[in-house]
């Protein structure tokens, strides 16, 4: 299978996705939300040294309850958990969630979330996330495309010095099953080699390789780079069947691609998390031979899973690739403007 990075999570079926971001008057951050349809079976896989998550526990295959109802993705670190219950106040208020009483009304949203680091970037500290970030984000939510860049969550984000931003893509397998990744990177690595100045791995846009003395103001930049504390978060979702331990492996298989798009990762200076989600919109295609089901179900869910993470791969080159300056870090675009050629015919013509 193979993938050129184009797509977006909301083309799996039933999923929306919102932004909110403030970029003013000290402010540089911002919120999305991926909003679920009903059922919709969710894991989740935590590494990298300082996450900051919320609800993740109650992904676990031995936890109760199977679903959740949106996913709720913020800066802000741990003080933009809070965007999260924003999400809930706008669920609850449309009577989505897990019942525990017998009005219509009394419902728990079920809203895991994670949070990247973006302090200060804007200017103030204290300028982050709240329960409005998320109430807004979440009623801007919808199932068309929306631009990769420095939106939403990934507004105030960095990727090794670079502007960092949200990004996405989606693959169809055969048979109909969709596959789609949402990525914010505020990454401590790179989604850029400092030697040829391109992606590690493609994504949506074509690129040409930055003449030499851009590529050198790309390696000055990244080798003047001061750590900080970063993490790459995001989802992944698909069309297909699949149990709550499936959805977690899914999202630990997503991890795969972000290590190949992101270098290094998962050190302890990020956070790195990804959800995985599964509409049970498409089942396994039936085997010729029905003793062979196992094997041909085991066979359809490895390229669900490869699926997963060569879309975020192609979600976190997108994200850096497509963003524009939000605040002091240049973006790629900036340093390697040449990148950005256009072709016809496979030819450069500009």
């Amino acid at each position: 299978m193979s993938m050129r990075g184009a797509g977006c999570l909301t083309d799996v079926p039933g999923v929306a996705v919102g932004h909110f971001q403030r970029v003013s008057r000290g402010w540089c951050t911002g919120t999305t939300v991926v909003l679920l349809p009903d059922a919709c079976v969710a894991g989740v896989d935590v590494r990298g040294g300082g996450p900051g998550t919320r609800e993740t526990d109650l992904l676990a295959p031995t936890a109760t309850i199977p679903f959740a109802n949106a996913i709720c993705l913020s800066g802000g670190s741990a003080y933009g958990l809070a965007a999260a219950g924003g999400v809930m106040a706008h669920l609850e208020a449309r009577g989505v969630g897990f019942p525990v009483g017998p009005g219509a009304g009394e419902v728990v949203p079920i809203v895991p979330g994670a949070v990247i680091f973006d302090l200060g970037r804007g200017g103030a500290f204290g300028s982050r996330p709240d329960e409005s970030f998320g109430r807004r984000a979440a009623a801007a939510a919808r199932t068309r495309a929306f631009p990769n860049g420095a939106i939403g969550a990934g507004t105030g984000a960095r990727s090794k010095g670079l502007q960092g931003g949200v990004g996405t893509a989606s693959v169809t397998l055969p048979g109909g099953t969709v596959v789609g990744a949402l990525a914010v990177v505020n990454s401590a690595g790179s989604v850029i080699d400092p030697d040829s100045g391109l992606p590690w791995m493609p994504g949506a846009q074509r690129l040409r390789r930055p003449p030499a003395h851009e590529r050198a103001a790309l390696r000055e930049h990244f080798e003047a780079a001061v750590p900080s504390l970063n993490t790459t978060i995001g989802v992944v979702a698909t069309s297909a069947t699949l149990t709550k331990a499936e959805c977690s492996k899914f999202a630990a298989v997503a991890h795969d691609g972000m290590a190949r798009a992101i270098r290094p990762v998962h050190s302890l200076l990020d956070g790195d998390v990804v959800f995985g989600v599964a509409t049970g919109l498409h089942e396994a295609p039936p085997p010729a031979d029905p003793a062979m089901a196992a094997r041909a179900r085991f066979t359809w869910l490895n390229a669900v899973l490869e699926a997963g993470a060569e879309a975020f791969a192609a979600a976190c080159t997108n994200a850096v690739v497509s963003a524009v300056r939000r605040g002091t870090a240049p973006a790629y675009c900036d340093l390697c403007p040449s990148a950005f050629a256009r072709f016809r015919n496979g030819a450069v013509i500009d």
